[in-house]
C-alpha cells in the first residue's frame, strides 16, 4: 500500500509540472490533446498497476492467514501432545517405580518389638505377674472342674449302700468318689452310730475346711491384679521422669525425645492393665465356680442329714 501511494504521488506530480509546461507555451490546441491522452494512458498504467498491487496484497494477505492458522493449529497440537505426555508421565513413574512392600508383623513379633520398647525391667515384672497369675488361675479351674460332682447320683448311691450294706458300705462308696461333698458324706457316715449332734457339727466343720481348699490360692491372684498394673504406673513415671531429664539435657524441647519418653511410659501403663484384665477374668470364673459347688455342698450336706436323721428314726 505504501508503495501504491508513493507512485501516486510521483504520477500527480509529474501530471502536474508537465501541464504548467505545457500551457506555458503557446497553447495550442494539438499540444493540449497530446497532454490529455498522454496523461489518459498514464492514468490507466496506474490503474492497472494500483489493480496489481491490490491483488497481490490480498494474495498476500491471504497467505499470512493461512500460515497464522496452520501455525495456530501446530500450537494447539503441540499443546495438547505435551498435556497428554504430562498426564502419561505420572503413570508411567509409578508404573515404572517399584512397589513399597510394607513390613506386617505378626502378633508375637509386635508383642517383643513393644516389650523391648517398653524397658525390660518393669516390662519383665509384669510379664512375671501374668505368668504367676495365669498358672495360679488354671491350677484353680482344674481342680474346681474335678471337685465338681454329680450330687443328685451320689446321694442315691449313698441311700443305695445304706440300704444294703451299712454305714460301711456307703463309706466305701463315698471314699471312691472325688471331690468335697463326698468327702463330707464321708465324715458325717464316719459318725453315722454317734449322737446325731456329732454327726451334723462333723458335717459341717468338714464343709468349712473344704471350702477354704477352694478357695485356696485366690488371694495371691487378687494380689497380681492388683500388683500388674501397679508396676505399670510406676513405669509410666519413672518413663516421664527420663524424658523430662533428657529435655533438660538438650536444653530445648524436641518433639521426638517427649515423644519417646511418654511412649515408654504408655507401653508400661498399657501391659500392665492388660494383664490386670485378663487374671480379673480368670479370677471372677473361679468366684462363680465357687459359688456354685458351695451351693451343691449345702444342698447335699442338707439332703444327707435328713436322710440319716430318717433312717435312724426308723430303726
Amino acid at each position: 500500500m505504501k508503495k501504491l501511494l508513493a507512485f501516486i504521488a510521483i504520477f500527480g506530480a509529474l501530471t502536474f509540472g508537465l501541464a504548467n509546461n505545457l500551457s506555458a507555451q503557446d497553447g495550442g490546441e494539438t499540444i493540449t490533446e497530446e497532454v490529455t491522452d498522454a496523461a489518459g494512458e498514464m492514468v490507466e498504467d496506474a490503474a492497472d498497476a494500483a489493480e496489481e498491487m491490490v491483488g497481490e496484497a490480498g494474495d498476500a494477505m491471504e497467505a499470512g492467514a493461512d500460515s497464522v492458522a496452520a501455525a495456530a493449529d501446530e500450537a494447539a497440537a503441540n499443546l495438547q501432545n505435551r498435556a497428554q505426555a504430562a498426564k502419561e508421565a505420572p503413570e508411567a513413574d509409578a508404573a515404572d517405580a517399584p512397589a513399597e512392600k510394607r513390613e506386617v508383623l505378626s502378633f508375637h513379633q509386635t508383642v517383643k518389638r513393644y516389650f523391648i520398647e517398653g524397658g525390660a525391667t518393669f516390662m519383665a515384672f509384669v510379664l512375671i505377674c501374668l505368668i504367676f497369675g495365669l498358672a495360679l488361675a488354671i491350677e484353680r479351674i482344674i481342680y474346681l472342674n474335678m471337685a465338681t460332682t454329680n450330687t443328685d447320683k451320689l446321694l442315691a448311691k449313698v441311700e443305695d449302700a445304706l440300704k444294703a450294706g451299712g454305714a460301711e458300705a456307703a463309706k466305701e462308696v463315698c471314699r471312691n468318689t472325688r471331690g468335697p461333698v463326698a468327702s463330707i458324706f464321708y465324715q458325717g457316715l464316719d459318725r453315722y452310730d454317734g449322737d446325731f449332734q456329732e454327726m451334723v457339727k462333723a458335717i459341717e466343720d468338714n464343709g468349712s475346711v473344704e471350702m477354704s481348699k477352694l478357695e485356696s490360692g485366690l488371694s495371691w491372684i487378687s494380689l497380681f491384679i492388683a500388683l500388674a498394673p501397679m508396676l505399670g504406673f510406676m513405669g509410666t513415671v519413672i518413663g516421664m521422669i527420663s524424658a523430662f531429664d533428657k529435655i533438660a539435657e538438650a536444653n530445648t524441647i524436641n518433639a521426638s525425645i517427649v515423644a519417646g519418653g511418654i511412649k515408654v511410659a504408655l507401653i508400661t501403663t498399657v501391659s500392665g492393665l492388660i494383664v490386670a484384665i485378663i487374671l480379673q477374668i480368670f479370677y471372677n470364673y473361679i468366684l462363680s465356680k465357687i459359688d456354685s459347688l458351695v451351693l451343691d455342698m449345702e444342698e447335699s450336706s442338707m439332703e444327707l442329714v435328713d436322710m440319716l436323721y430318717k433312717m435312724r428314726r426308723s430303726k
